[in-house]
């Protein structure tokens, strides 16, 4: 230790022996969460069609080899993506009173989860889901229309209707947006254009598009979002006692006469 007081303490401040300023900082090991964490933030800046293994690794500062230790190939990715926005699904306590809404709120958080990330709700589309975030809200929402008095075999394919039309919705939605951003795509059209063309065509050909323009082109996407669950939840009625079997806790008909 040096004797003067000054040397003292400027060695008390230097730097260990061993430490170089210049030897880079120890990286942060590549985790599934990381790997979830990196998938999202590419489909939020570049959109979902850049998201590859590729570009996964890329933002991880690493290369596609350090993610196959905990991905099998891109459909791991998607699956990955999906539970992360599954597990910010808030399920209710199954209701038999209130079972239809309950459902609707559900499917519209997973729409808005989807929306958050333009693109992203093809990683959905023709998987079977495995991410245990993902199977908590399908087992929720299979509960709540138990509750309801549904069918399992009718209940497991509603879910698989309702599944299958949220995600094409939030993807339909996501495409819209993006065309909008660019001015030489003009095919896309507002409310007004669309019944100014309606108005021009040939009478003769389309009287029917001509008189029910304002009809065909109503509501916003998320009314029509909710008049077609609703088409779907309001066609789902519990199967009725039949006259030939006794209601619950009766052995014979005669016994709840």
């Amino acid at each position: 230790m040096p004797s003067d007081p000054h040397q003292r303490r400027a060695a008390r401040h230097a730097q260990p022996a061993g430490d170089s300023a210049t030897s880079p900082p120890r990286k942060k090991p590549i985790t599934v969460d990381r790997i979830a964490d990196a998938a999202l933030r590419v489909v939020a800046t570049e959109g979902y069609d850049a998201l590859t293994i590729r570009r996964v690794a890329a933002v991880l500062d690493t290369g596609p080899s350090s993610l196959y230790a905990h991905i099998v190939n891109k459909d791991d990715i998607d699956d990955l993506l999906v539970g992360r926005l599954y597990s910010e699904v808030v399920l209710p306590e199954p209701d038999p009173a209130t079972w239809r809404k309950q459902t609707l709120d559900v499917y519209a958080q997973i729409r808005d989860q989807y929306l958050k990330y333009p693109g992203v709700s093809r990683a959905a589309l023709g998987t079977v889901p495995t991410n245990l975030d993902t199977l908590r809200v399908r087992e929720g929402l299979l509960a709540i229309l138990l509750a309801g008095g549904i069918e399992p075999q009718t209940a497991a394919w509603v879910l698989d209707a309702l599944s299958l039309y949220v995600s094409a919705y939030a993807l339909e939605q996501s495409l819209v947006q993006q065309r909008r951003k660019h001015p030489d795509q003009e095919w896309v059209l507002s409310r007004e254009e669309l019944l100014r063309r309606f108005a021009a065509l040939p009478a003769e050909a389309f009287p029917q598009t001509r008189r029910y323009a304002a009809e065909l082109t109503s509501g916003t996407g998320h009314d029509r979002f909710e008049f077609t669950l609703g088409l779907i939840m309001d066609n789902l009625t519990p199967p009725q006692p039949t006259a030939s079997s006794p209601p619950d806790g009766c052995r014979t008909q005669g016994q709840c006469r």
